[in-house]
């Protein structure tokens, strides 16, 4: 009788001591897994871009896992694709988050995507935070929603300043037909007038597709004097195919979306030569900064990348550090209303000399800008 109650005792003990972290013998049980939805296209036109993206973010997290995590938290990226289309994008979030949990969400593309996904109200409903995504149109400041980039209101003030200061004011405007194309034309027209410039014609393609023919016709009889490109890589692509085979000389200028990798796979050098492309990332070809080199170091250790080091990648990369350092301030017990928080404190994050700062009613992290220009041999130069 005395033993079993001792052996009683013991057990009650050992749960104890296993519930509060601590099985004997072998130290402190292993936290909370930090799991990251991301629902982006890994198939179809923007598959480059996406797969490149959730890369990013991987090499970020296996590092910190490989050091211990944060706070003894492990982080776990799990990806869907939505091969672009909006409706799967809502449909396996919303399934991502009832089956799987994650703690935040990030890496996601594509103008109507993220409008459908924010209009759902799932993003609040579940109060969890959405951490890095891609757009050809400019999203106003929405709750759960943050940025890690530039907006894209400050790429194209940056592409028109650029023009004006080589004498260039006579513009065209090729963007992706949308909701969001008011805020779009109005935001270029105003970065004209300050530049002094003049958009003086203006075409369309329906978004997640490459239909370019009519905007190729139309500013081949307008004749501006530079094209700016606000649409995804693949339709920036198939434009400046087509427009270079017509015959049209204007110089051509694109967002960040366009994703110069993606175009030098598809275009020769020709077709590419004076191409001006906003980047909102620091180069990841060039050590310029402690985040680069940083970048840098973690690639060279990362043996077999799915894809190519590029853009897209060094922008989830990024995002997986916002991310990280959001789960590192809340210590102990992390949670998506604590992201949240976190988040919207995060005034002054430096990330290796990129800076990303977060307010509540402010969720564009960054006001980094830069060109890329592409040489008559087809490479890069700033």
């Amino acid at each position: 009788m005395r033993n079993r109650c001792l052996s009683s005792a013991f057990a009650k003990i050992l749960m104890a001591l296993t519930l509060g972290g601590f099985v004997m013998g072998v130290g402190p049980t292993l936290a909370a897994e930090i799991v990251v939805g991301q629902v982006g296209p890994m198939s179809g036109s923007e598959a480059g871009q996406g797969r490149a993206y959730a890369a990013g973010m991987q090499l970020h997290f296996n590092a910190l896992n490989k050091a211990g995590g944060i706070n003894g938290h492990k982080f776990t990226l799990l990806r869907k694709d939505d091969g672009g289309r909006p409706d799967d994008t809502v449909a396996l979030t919303k399934q991502m988050l009832a089956e799987d949990r994650p703690l935040v969400l990030a890496g996601y593309f594509g103008g109507k995507n993220v409008t459908d996904l924010v209009s759902t109200g799932v993003l609040s409903k579940e109060k969890i935070a959405l951490v890095g995504y891609r757009t050809s149109e400019i999203q106003p400041d929405t709750p759960y929603l943050y940025s890690v980039r530039a907006g894209l209101r400050d790429e194209i003030t940056k592409l028109i300043e650029h023009l004006a200061t080589v004498g260039i004011t006579r513009l065209g405007l090729f963007h992706e037909a949308g909701p969001g194309s008011t805020a779009l034309i109005a935001a270029a027209e105003s970065a004209a007038k300050k530049a002094k410039a003049n958009i003086e014609g203006r075409a369309s393609y329906v978004a997640n597709t490459v239909s370019v023919t009519d905007a190729v016709d139309t500013f081949m009889n307008m004749q501006p004097q530079a094209i700016i490109m606000i649409s995804s890589g693949a339709a920036a692509a198939g434009f400046i195919e087509k427009y270079r085979i017509a015959g049209g000389a204007a110089q051509l200028l694109a967002h960040s979306g366009a994703d110069i990798e993606q175009l030098s796979k598809r275009l020769s050098s020709e077709q590419m030569q004076g191409v001006a492309i906003a980047q909102v990332t620091p180069s990841p070809y060039k050590v310029s900064s402690q985040l680069v080199k940083e970048f840098a170091d973690t690639v060279a250790k990362t043996p077999n990348l799915d894809v190519p080091v590029s853009y897209a990648m060094m922008e989830g990369y990024i995002a997986a550090r916002v991310i990280t350092e959001a789960i590192r301030r809340q210590g102990s017990k992390p949670s998506r209303e604590g992201t949240v928080l976190a988040l919207d404190g995060m005034s002054s994050f430096d990330v290796g000399g990129y800076l990303i700062s977060f307010k509540p009613g402010q969720h564009s992290g960054s006001n980094f800008v830069e060109l890329s220009i592409v040489s008559i041999a087809g490479r890069i130069r700033q």
